[in-house]
């Protein structure tokens, strides 16, 4: 994929939070350094960092900075991403859970930075049980969350806030994205094979498919390898609930925990988007 323009170089790893982005990273961290152990997930950030770490804006601040100031925090956002595209690769990845749009007057996900994005797509009915688990909410809490157009993540001492409205407005304003190219990647359809996802992932960004080296970054970056190593080392970007990060990466955990009437919200709060891509 060429890139024109030093100063697009990001490549966008975007969800809604709870939705594989993760999994994501831990596969190409493992496939682009060519592992031949599995990757600590401690050291996946080496891949390349979150549009939400509180540590670039302190570093662009240069004075006293405040992670749970939104206001300060958009002020410093251009200014973080031209540093990030500063270096001059080819690719910057970032992490993002933002909504694709503006914030206080400000851009969140500029296209004059961007070289291309991955969005990874979840049944929302999914995203619940684990979003309120990582958030220490409840079932209900969650869904109304979902549903509310001035849904953020508040800021805290590791990250600044995220900015990401509805599901369904999230979802619409990634995936109508139209100046720079992009991938949608659904989380069932890469349980399912992995293999087909992840090749089309790795196509995106101009990198070679070989089918060993495939099959050995799948494996390293499992639910069953990345879960065992939280046990063992913890997890550097959990919550401070208590719940575990990696619970359980099933596609259809939400039908043992989520009540009829939480699941008939969902489908009746989001029916259009979730028509679209196959939830419905």
């Amino acid at each position: 994929m060429p890139n024109k323009s030093p100063s697009r170089s990001i490549v966008w790893l975007a969800s809604y939070p709870k939705s594989g982005n993760t999994w994501t990273r831990a596969f190409l961290a493992n496939y682009l350094l060519n592992r031949q152990t599995p990757m600590p997930i401690n050291e996946i950030h080496r891949l390349g960092m979150g549009d939400s770490s509180a540590n670039a804006y302190a570093m662009v601040a240069r004075g006293p900075f405040d992670p749970a100031d939104p206001k300060q925090s958009i002020a410093l956002r251009d200014r973080v991403l031209k540093g990030i595209v500063a270096n001059k690769a080819d690719v910057n990845f970032v992490k993002t859970h933002n909504i694709r749009r503006s914030a206080m007057g400000v851009e969140l996900i500029p296209a004059k930075f961007t070289r291309a994005a991955v969005y990874i797509l979840r049944n929302p009915l999914a995203i619940v049980p684990s979003f309120a688990r990582h958030y220490s909410l409840t079932m209900e809490e969650t869904v109304m969350a979902l549903n509310r157009e001035d849904h953020v993540v508040y800021g805290s001492q590791g990250g600044v806030t995220q900015f990401l409205g509805t599901w369904s407005e999230h979802v619409l304003s990634w995936t109508r994205a139209r100046d720079f190219p992009l991938l949608v990647l659904r989380y069932e359809d890469l349980k399912h094979d992995p293999e087909a996802g992840f090749s089309k992932l790795l196509e995106l960004i101009g990198v070679n498919v070989d089918p060993a080296r495939l099959a050995r970054a799948i494996r390293f970056s499992s639910f069953k390898e990345l879960s065992k190593q939280e046990e063992k080392s913890g997890f550097i970007e959990g919550s401070e609930s208590p719940a575990k990060f990696f619970h359980s990466g099933k596609v259809d955990q939400w039908r043992e925990v989520l009540s009829d009437d939480l699941v008939e919200k969902i489908r009746r709060d989001h029916r259009r988007v979730l028509i679209e891509f196959g939830y419905l």
